[in-house]
């Protein structure tokens, strides 16, 4: 005698699964626990159990260093041009919008004046979810303008690199940032305003050979790649294998590349204190 009877639907039908909330979980890409993402965010994207620190954009580092409502953002409408007419795979057009629609960013940095503790600062902040975060022409622009800022109104200066290096798209253009903003920064040390360049996970390329190497005080993030070229291009140059950790922010540090190793939940904390140590 049957005592039950099997049905053809799924006992989770398509209305039940619904229910379920999506993405509300994520993996650490260094020890694999699986994380709540509100968890995650309390703990300022860094996982509870290894405290690998995930990549994250300008909206958090300017929420979790700043004093509230104090950021108030600079050129924000400035959006890249095509001067070379540029396709790889779709025209370069075609990918600024489509990356601008996905990110609800213009381009690879956000900058703008804000407050830590009460201090005023100038700030700019990359978004490597923006083309790699590479640095064209609006990047170079906006960093420029961003040193000026400082100089015009006396104030510690801050930029957040998080970079592949520079804008392909851009060629020649995209290079001449790195001689720009490097001469800029000459111009800020001259007045002896304060800058403080922090490097994140990963700031590589033409940006490490321009700003994000210039700092007066150089931070790290925690197991950061901070380097040039990558270390494969490398091992693959010099036909040999590359000491353990290369390029990381530990191995930065040892070799005096690096000031300071900073974990993301004092980061706050820290900047604060250096600013005061050197406005006196």
């Amino acid at each position: 005698m049957a005592w039950f009877k099997r049905s053809k639907e799924n006992i989770l039908a398509d209305g039940q699964k619904k229910d379920m909330p999506d993405g509300m979980w994520t993996k650490c890409g260094a020890c694999n626990e699986i994380i709540h993402k509100k968890q995650l965010e309390q703990n300022l994207w860094t996982c509870p159990k290894c405290n690998y620190h995930f990549r994250i954009g300008s909206k958090e580092y300017f929420g979790l260093l700043l004093d509230k409502h104090s950021f108030k953002e600079m050129d924000a409408k400035m959006e890249s041009v095509d001067p070379l007419k540029f396709v790889d795979t779709k025209p370069y057009p075609k990918r600024i919008a489509e990356t601008i629609k996905k990110t609800g960013l213009r381009d690879a940095v956000r900058t703008g004046k804000g407050k830590i503790d009460g201090r005023a600062v100038v700030i700019a902040c990359m978004d490597f979810a923006f083309i790699g975060g590479s640095m064209g022409s609006v990047v170079g622009e906006k960093i420029a303008r961003a040193i000026d800022t400082a100089r015009k109104v006396r104030a510690p200066l801050l930029i957040i690199s998080s970079s592949g290096g520079a804008r392909m798209m851009e060629g020649a253009l995209s290079l001449m940032q790195l001689a720009k903003t490097s001469a800029k920064l000459a111009q800020l040390s001259d007045e002896s305003i304060p800058f403080l360049s922090i490097l994140t996970d990963p700031t590589t390329g033409g940006v490490t050979a321009s700003f994000a190497m210039l700092g007066d005080i150089q931070i790290a993030e925690p197991n950061a790649l901070i380097g040039f070229a990558g270390p494969r291009v490398i091992r693959q140059t010099i036909g040999r294998d590359l000491p353990p950790g290369f390029q990381r922010s530990e191995f930065l540090l040892e070799k005096g590349f690096v000031d300071l190793i900073v974990d993301r939940k004092e980061l706050r904390s820290q900047v604060s204190k250096i600013l005061k140590l050197l406005s006196n």
